[in-house]
Protein backbone atom coordinates (compact mmCIF):
# COMPACT_ATOMS: atom_id res chain seq x y z
CA UNK A 1 0.00 0.00 0.00
CA UNK A 2 0.96 3.81 -0.81
CA UNK A 3 1.19 5.12 2.22
CA UNK A 4 -0.16 8.76 2.36
CA UNK A 5 -1.39 9.58 6.12
CA UNK A 6 1.46 7.18 7.87
CA UNK A 7 5.10 6.73 7.63
CA UNK A 8 6.68 3.46 8.12
CA UNK A 9 10.09 2.92 9.44
CA UNK A 10 12.00 0.42 10.57
CA UNK A 11 15.48 1.12 11.79
CA UNK A 12 17.29 -2.07 13.13
CA UNK A 13 14.01 -4.13 14.62
CA UNK A 14 12.42 -1.36 15.75
CA UNK A 15 9.32 -0.41 13.28
CA UNK A 16 7.77 3.20 14.14
CA UNK A 17 4.88 3.95 12.78
CA UNK A 18 3.87 7.66 12.55
CA UNK A 19 0.57 8.96 12.20
CA UNK A 20 0.91 11.83 9.60
CA UNK A 21 -1.28 14.58 8.91
CA UNK A 22 0.45 17.31 10.80
CA UNK A 23 -1.71 19.76 9.68
CA UNK A 24 -4.69 18.77 10.66
CA UNK A 25 -3.46 17.55 14.12
CA UNK A 26 -3.12 13.88 12.91
CA UNK A 27 -7.18 13.99 13.01
CA UNK A 28 -7.48 9.82 12.02
CA UNK A 29 -9.86 9.11 8.78
CA UNK A 30 -10.80 6.04 6.53
CA UNK A 31 -7.73 6.34 4.49
CA UNK A 32 -5.85 6.41 8.19
CA UNK A 33 -7.52 3.50 9.03
CA UNK A 34 -6.36 1.40 6.45
CA UNK A 35 -3.11 2.27 6.50
CA UNK A 36 -2.37 1.66 9.57
CA UNK A 37 -4.70 -1.58 9.25
CA UNK A 38 -1.90 -2.66 6.68
CA UNK A 39 1.13 -1.04 8.47
CA UNK A 40 0.38 -3.79 11.79
CA UNK A 41 -0.65 -6.65 9.22
CA UNK A 42 2.99 -5.63 7.40
CA UNK A 43 4.90 -5.60 10.90
CA UNK A 44 3.41 -8.90 12.07
CA UNK A 45 4.24 -10.43 9.01
CA UNK A 46 8.17 -9.53 9.06
CA UNK A 47 11.00 -11.24 11.57
CA UNK A 48 12.97 -8.16 11.49
CA UNK A 49 10.12 -6.55 13.16
CA UNK A 50 10.42 -7.01 17.03
CA UNK A 51 8.94 -4.34 18.39
CA UNK A 52 6.46 -1.57 17.24
CA UNK A 53 6.51 2.54 17.88
CA UNK A 54 3.71 4.39 17.63
CA UNK A 55 3.45 7.85 17.74
CA UNK A 56 2.32 11.28 15.87
CA UNK A 57 3.87 13.96 13.24
CA UNK A 58 4.18 17.64 14.78
CA UNK A 59 2.60 18.55 17.71
CA UNK A 60 -0.38 16.21 18.40
CA UNK A 61 -0.63 12.66 18.77
CA UNK A 62 -3.59 12.65 17.16
CA UNK A 63 -7.03 15.03 17.60
CA UNK A 64 -9.70 12.28 17.15
CA UNK A 65 -11.80 11.65 14.09
CA UNK A 66 -11.84 14.15 11.26
CA UNK A 67 -15.23 15.47 11.51
CA UNK A 68 -14.37 18.04 8.69
CA UNK A 69 -17.17 16.59 6.67
CA UNK A 70 -19.44 17.44 9.51
CA UNK A 71 -23.13 15.86 9.48
CA UNK A 72 -22.03 13.06 7.10
CA UNK A 73 -18.50 12.27 9.01
CA UNK A 74 -21.01 9.13 10.69
CA UNK A 75 -22.48 8.17 7.61
CA UNK A 76 -20.97 4.91 6.56
CA UNK A 77 -23.29 5.80 2.68
CA UNK A 78 -21.69 9.10 2.46
CA UNK A 79 -18.78 9.58 0.19
CA UNK A 80 -15.83 8.61 1.53
CA UNK A 81 -17.53 6.44 4.50
CA UNK A 82 -17.23 8.82 6.97
CA UNK A 83 -14.50 9.02 9.67
CA UNK A 84 -14.14 5.46 9.65
CA UNK A 85 -16.74 3.41 7.90
CA UNK A 86 -15.91 1.66 3.94
CA UNK A 87 -17.86 -1.06 2.20
CA UNK A 88 -17.91 -4.03 3.45
CA UNK A 89 -16.68 -3.03 7.35
CA UNK A 90 -18.99 -0.26 7.84
CA UNK A 91 -20.63 -1.97 10.89
CA UNK A 92 -17.81 -1.61 13.06
CA UNK A 93 -15.89 2.22 13.33
CA UNK A 94 -12.59 2.32 11.90
CA UNK A 95 -10.84 3.03 15.35
CA UNK A 96 -13.00 -0.45 16.33
CA UNK A 97 -11.31 -2.05 13.94
CA UNK A 98 -7.70 -0.79 14.84
CA UNK A 99 -7.95 -2.13 18.09
CA UNK A 100 -9.09 -5.52 17.08
CA UNK A 101 -5.79 -5.50 14.96
CA UNK A 102 -3.84 -4.27 18.10
CA UNK A 103 -4.88 -6.65 20.23
CA UNK A 104 -4.03 -9.52 18.52
CA UNK A 105 -0.37 -7.99 16.71
CA UNK A 106 2.28 -11.22 17.78
CA UNK A 107 4.83 -7.90 18.20
CA UNK A 108 4.93 -5.77 21.47
CA UNK A 109 3.61 -1.85 20.48
CA UNK A 110 4.59 1.09 22.59
CA UNK A 111 2.78 4.33 22.04
CA UNK A 112 4.78 7.71 22.04
CA UNK A 113 2.06 10.25 23.02
CA UNK A 114 3.54 13.04 21.94
CA UNK A 115 0.74 15.78 22.52
CA UNK A 116 -2.82 16.50 22.11
CA UNK A 117 -4.79 12.36 21.62
CA UNK A 118 -8.43 13.01 22.20
CA UNK A 119 -11.45 10.63 21.13
CA UNK A 120 -10.05 7.77 18.73
CA UNK A 121 -6.31 9.25 19.10
CA UNK A 122 -6.27 8.19 23.05
CA UNK A 123 -8.75 4.79 22.47
CA UNK A 124 -6.53 3.13 20.14
CA UNK A 125 -3.63 3.18 22.31
CA UNK A 126 -5.44 1.14 24.89
CA UNK A 127 -4.61 -2.13 23.55
CA UNK A 128 -1.11 -0.81 23.02
CA UNK A 129 1.63 -2.61 25.67
CA UNK A 130 2.77 0.27 26.98
CA UNK A 131 1.92 4.00 26.96
CA UNK A 132 4.54 7.21 27.57
CA UNK A 133 3.45 10.53 27.01
CA UNK A 134 5.09 13.60 26.48
CA UNK A 135 4.48 16.40 29.40
CA UNK A 136 2.83 18.28 26.92
CA UNK A 137 -0.17 15.82 25.96
CA UNK A 138 -3.60 16.34 26.62
CA UNK A 139 -5.91 13.58 26.92
CA UNK A 140 -9.53 13.52 26.83
CA UNK A 141 -12.09 10.75 26.43
CA UNK A 142 -14.62 13.06 25.06
CA UNK A 143 -17.84 10.98 23.56
CA UNK A 144 -20.38 12.01 26.22
CA UNK A 145 -19.73 15.99 25.23
CA UNK A 146 -20.16 15.31 21.81
CA UNK A 147 -23.79 12.98 22.19
CA UNK A 148 -21.34 9.50 21.43
CA UNK A 149 -20.45 6.80 23.36
CA UNK A 150 -17.01 5.45 24.00
CA UNK A 151 -15.88 3.74 20.77
CA UNK A 152 -12.98 1.81 19.79
CA UNK A 153 -13.54 -1.64 22.55
CA UNK A 154 -12.51 0.75 24.85
CA UNK A 155 -15.14 0.43 27.26
CA UNK A 156 -13.68 -3.45 27.48
CA UNK A 157 -9.97 -2.22 27.33
CA UNK A 158 -10.25 1.22 29.95
CA UNK A 159 -11.13 -0.39 32.82
CA UNK A 160 -9.25 -3.23 33.03
CA UNK A 161 -6.17 -0.95 32.24
CA UNK A 162 -7.03 1.87 35.12
CA UNK A 163 -10.05 0.36 36.93
CA UNK A 164 -13.92 1.27 36.92
CA UNK A 165 -13.61 3.96 38.99
CA UNK A 166 -10.99 6.03 37.22
CA UNK A 167 -12.38 5.01 33.86
CA UNK A 168 -15.89 5.96 34.59
CA UNK A 169 -14.64 9.27 35.84
CA UNK A 170 -13.18 9.56 32.79
CA UNK A 171 -15.61 9.01 30.41
CA UNK A 172 -18.62 10.11 32.37
CA UNK A 173 -16.71 13.88 32.70
CA UNK A 174 -15.56 13.69 29.00
CA UNK A 175 -12.98 16.36 30.36
CA UNK A 176 -9.56 16.90 28.79
CA UNK A 177 -6.22 16.42 31.43
CA UNK A 178 -3.14 16.64 31.57
CA UNK A 179 0.31 13.93 31.27
CA UNK A 180 0.55 14.22 35.33
CA UNK A 181 -3.08 12.70 35.68
CA UNK A 182 -2.47 10.07 33.21
CA UNK A 183 0.22 8.91 35.04
CA UNK A 184 -1.45 9.00 38.30
CA UNK A 185 -4.65 7.36 36.88
CA UNK A 186 -2.31 4.56 35.74
CA UNK A 187 -2.66 5.29 31.57
CA UNK A 188 0.51 6.11 31.06
CA UNK A 189 3.84 4.62 32.17
CA UNK A 190 6.04 7.60 32.23
CA UNK A 191 5.92 11.60 31.12
CA UNK A 192 8.82 13.12 29.25
CA UNK A 193 9.89 16.19 27.64
CA UNK A 194 9.03 16.10 24.48
CA UNK A 195 12.41 16.05 22.73
CA UNK A 196 12.93 12.74 24.48
CA UNK A 197 9.76 10.96 24.64
CA UNK A 198 10.71 8.92 21.13
CA UNK A 199 14.29 8.57 22.81
CA UNK A 200 12.55 6.59 25.86
CA UNK A 201 10.28 5.11 23.96
CA UNK A 202 13.07 3.37 21.49
CA UNK A 203 14.91 2.25 24.45
CA UNK A 204 11.72 0.42 25.78
CA UNK A 205 11.21 -1.03 22.45
CA UNK A 206 15.45 -1.96 22.35
CA UNK A 207 15.24 -3.43 25.57
CA UNK A 208 12.67 -6.07 24.38
CA UNK A 209 14.59 -6.08 21.13
CA UNK A 210 17.89 -7.04 23.04
CA UNK A 211 16.66 -9.46 25.66
CA UNK A 212 13.85 -11.65 24.67
CA UNK A 213 13.03 -14.44 22.06
CA UNK A 214 10.70 -13.18 19.61
CA UNK A 215 8.40 -16.45 19.51
CA UNK A 216 8.13 -16.12 23.75
CA UNK A 217 7.28 -12.36 23.65
CA UNK A 218 4.78 -12.93 21.40
CA UNK A 219 2.85 -15.85 23.61
CA UNK A 220 3.22 -14.12 26.41
CA UNK A 221 1.44 -11.16 25.05
CA UNK A 222 -1.44 -12.72 24.14
CA UNK A 223 -1.46 -14.88 27.35
CA UNK A 224 -1.68 -11.59 29.55
CA UNK A 225 -4.51 -9.85 27.68
CA UNK A 226 -6.36 -12.91 27.63
CA UNK A 227 -5.91 -13.42 31.23
CA UNK A 228 -7.74 -9.51 31.75
CA UNK A 229 -10.98 -10.90 31.04
CA UNK A 230 -12.92 -14.03 29.83
CA UNK A 231 -14.14 -12.72 26.75
CA UNK A 232 -13.02 -11.32 24.22
CA UNK A 233 -13.24 -7.36 23.30
CA UNK A 234 -15.31 -8.28 20.23
CA UNK A 235 -17.70 -10.31 21.69
CA UNK A 236 -18.30 -7.92 25.07
CA UNK A 237 -19.49 -5.13 22.26
CA UNK A 238 -21.84 -6.56 20.30
CA UNK A 239 -25.45 -5.34 20.71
Amino acid sequence: MDYQQIAYDLDGHVLTITLDRPDKLNAFTARMMHEVLDALDRADADDDVRAVVFTGRGRAFCAGADLSAGASSFDASAAGGGAGADVGVAQRDGGGLVSLRLYEMKKPVIAAINGPAVGVGITMTLPMDVRLCSDSARIGFVFARRGLVPEACSSWFLPRLVGISQALEWVLTGRVFDAAEAQAGGLVRSVHPGGELLAAARALADEIVSNTAPVSVALSRQMLWRMLGADHPMEAHKV
